[in-house]
């Protein structure tokens, strides 16, 4: 099966789950805040980003892993894929050991962290614990789940995961409105791993019935992959650096303001993070794409789809960008009601650093497929921008000033210096050309910007007064978007040109 028809395949596996899970997610957010309380789900949300720096000490393993198995995959090399899989595996359950033993030791300050809140210490523990086995099965199971996304089986992956978390989201439903028990609630999150382990392992088991892995991996096997080992020590750097920028937020919040502000951040951040997710879940498949092509080495080829992914992903933020503006307030009132309105700063910068996430992605992607990892001041240099810069700054601003940390270390790293990176040592090519498309790209969406402003603030101008109304404004402010944006992006973008030509056709071939 062709790259093009695998992503395909999983773009339509992806949406459909993810679009029954977006909306299972906002009516059971609902649910959880009216009966199990802010405080509540402020602390889970503390714990999972306690956990997100354990989750640390993967290291970057699986994307590297996942960089060397391109190769293998493309020859049907299955010898050096059992070999890859076995070292990833070796690697992986002493990683887990270390979280465990890490896991253990922080909770053992749990009386001093969560000294303040009003919840039993019984309470935390269960759910950290729970937490901590649903990371740690992970790294002793669920490993092999990085060969289906190499070989861009990620509908997979989509299928077995959104369907068991739809199963785990209604019976947590159920629990919180008939029994209203906070350890319902938490048993219910450590079923959902173990049972998401074992269906998963016997899928790869009927997927790749040769895979065999050799559990006592020798000296042998890590001295025979010594880039991948040095690629390996690059990446955890970068991990570091992305959890900084990425996973700190609502540490910060939980610190320096209270935890019931970390549930009132956390549900602009689910909205924003479920829609970045479902977009790079629909997309998931074209990173192993974009490896496979690098490895084939048709320079002309990979320059051409590289700029037919920057514009699509310019097009969708871009549409994205002009319709949440007007709709997340609105659509968090009625969800949740007005106390739970930010202020409007917190909103533009949501914007602005959920832009920014979409599209430096096809930036990572190729950055990724030619293994260039070995700028490890680069992450080093965004987390110290972005953690100084933030608790500077919401010390001025609060929850905004967060955010400004955040959008000062994208802009720095991520819009500056990956391109320059990528160009001069990927493409090998100047990077002004890259910022000539870009800059076409960016004028063509201020230009549709200031188009739909105009219309939606002397046409469509209208009052919410329920979900029916904000339904049909979406889909005004939907349309509205796109029939101004898409021809200005079509008509200046050449890379917009060839994707939209490729979409075409695939459309008529099926």
């Amino acid at each position: 099966m062709s790259r093009v028809n695998n992503a395909v395949k999983n773009i339509k596996f992806s949406v459909f789950f993810y679009v029954l899970f977006l909306l299972a997610q906002f009516f059971s957010r609902k649910i959880f805040l009216e009966n199990l309380g802010d405080e509540f789900m402020g602390l889970t949300g503390t714990l999972q980003s306690f956990l997100k720096f354990l989750n640390l000490a993967e290291l970057g393993i699986g994307t590297a892993i996942g960089f060397s198995l391109y190769k293998p995959l493309l020859d049907k090399n299955t010898e050096k894929i059992n070999e890859l899989i076995s070292l990833f595996g070796f690697l992986y359950k002493r990683i887990g050991y270390f979280i465990v033993g890490i896991g253990v030791l922080l909770s053992l300050f749990f009386p001093l962290i969560f000294g303040t809140i009003t919840f039993s210490l019984i309470i935390v523990y269960f759910a950290f614990y729970t937490f901590l086995i649903g990371l740690c099965l992970n790294f002793f199971f669920n490993y092999h789940l990085f060969l289906l996304e190499a070989d861009q089986k990620n509908y997979i992956i989509t299928t077995y995961s959104q369907t068991l978390t739809l199963v785990k989201i209604i019976l947590q439903c159920v629990a919180v409105l008939y029994y209203n028990n906070f350890y319902i609630w938490i048993a219910l999150e450590l079923l959902y791993s173990v049972v998401f382990s074992i269906l998963l392992r016997k899928k790869v088991s009927k997927e790749y019935p040769w895979l065999e892995t050799n559990k006592k991996v020798t000296s042998a096997i890590v001295k025979d992959n010594p880039i991948l080992i040095k690629k390996i020590k690059q990446i955890s750097v970068h991990k570091f650096g992305s959890f900084v920028t990425n996973g700190t937020d609502q540490i910060l919040i939980f610190a320096f303001i209270s935890v019931e502000s970390v549930a009132f951040f956390g549900n602009y951040q689910l909205i924003f993070s479920r829609l970045i997710q479902l977009i790079n879940t629909s997309f998931a498949g074209t990173g192993a794409g974009i490896g496979n092509l690098v490895a084939e080495n048709n320079s002309v080829q990979i320059k051409k789809v590289f700029w037919e992914m920057m514009t699509l992903r310019f097009y969708i933020a871009g549409i994205l960008l002009i319709i949440l503006q007007f709709l997340v307030e609105p659509f968090i009132s009625l969800w949740l009601g007005d106390k739970y309105i930010l202020e409007q700063s917190v909103l533009l910068l949501f914007l602005l650093n959920m832009f920014i996430m979409q599209i430096r992605v096809p930036v990572d992607h190729f950055k990724d497929a030619y293994g260039l990892f070995q700028d490890t001041w680069a992450p080093i240099v965004q987390s110290v921008l972005n953690l100084g810069a933030s608790i500077i700054l919401l010390q001025y601003f609060g929850l905004a000033g967060i955010l400004m940390g955040t959008l000062i270390a994208f802009t720095v790293i991520i819009l500056l210096w990956r391109p320059y990176f990528l160009y001069k040592m990927g493409f090998k090519e100047s990077v002004w050309i890259y910022w000539t498309g870009f800059l076409k790209l960016t004028a063509s969406l201020v230009l549709a910007f200031y188009i739909c402003q105009y219309i939606f603030d002397f046409i469509l101008k209208t009052e919410e007064q329920n979900f029916y109304d904000l339904v049909i404004l979406g889909i005004k402010i939907t349309l509205v978007s796109v029939v101004i944006y898409t021809p200005i992006i079509y008509l200046f973008n050449e890379g917009f040109r060839n994707v939209s030509k490729r979409i075409f056709n695939l459309i008529r071939k099926k």
